[in-house]
């Protein structure tokens, strides 16, 4: 990442999967591992590095470079929402443009396959960041229940473990699993 102001997640979070792939630098290899004779013969894993956040992902557990380029798009996408921070006001995050229409009746409360889930997720990550790991906090920020916001974090063990990174930045204990 250059140095300077970062840019904010969506200046990438909201391209068009050809728009986001163009940014990376792509490079396919041959994995090891469990798929029969034609594993060792072709390069299907692929290997995406996003240089403008220097974010790296792989997937290499189909056959088929297709389809691990898609998967690995995927994954590019949810470390955008896991891992790249923005700056953002607790007392206005509960109006952020990525969780309209994803808290109804005061609760959060999305499957991981909802296309509203990492964005909800990112915006909960970053009000979690702002709020010093305080769930209590964050829950307040955005309306909901301190028990809504943990069991929202429990819904994809990726996302359970970036709120605990964000706790131990801040020198919080972990959250414990219910």
């Amino acid at each position: 990442m250059p140095a300077g102001p970062r840019p904010p997640r969506g200046t990438w979070s909201h391209l068009t999967e050809p728009q986001l792939l163009a940014q990376c630098e792509v490079d396919t290899y041959r994995a090891s591992g469990p798929g029969g004779q034609k594993r060792n013969k072709t390069s299907s894993a692929v290997r995406l590095r996003h240089p403008p956040t220097g974010l790296l992902v792989i997937a290499e557990e189909s056959r088929s470079q297709h389809a691990n380029k898609a998967k690995a798009l995927t994954r590019l996408r949810r470390a955008l929402y896991l891992d790249w921070r923005d700056p953002i006001d607790p007392a206005t995050a509960a109006t952020h443009p990525d969780l309209a229409g994803a808290i109804a009746g005061g609760r959060l409360d999305l499957g991981v396959k909802h296309p509203l889930f990492w964005p909800a997720a990112g915006v909960l990550l970053d009000v979690l960041a702002a709020a010093g790991a305080q769930v209590s906090t964050t829950a307040a920020a955005l309306g909901l229940s301190t028990a809504n916001v943990v069991e929202f974090l429990q819904s994809d063990p990726r996302l359970w473990q970036s709120a605990n990174r964000l706790r131990a930045a801040h020198d919080r204990k972990p959250l414990k699993a219910t």
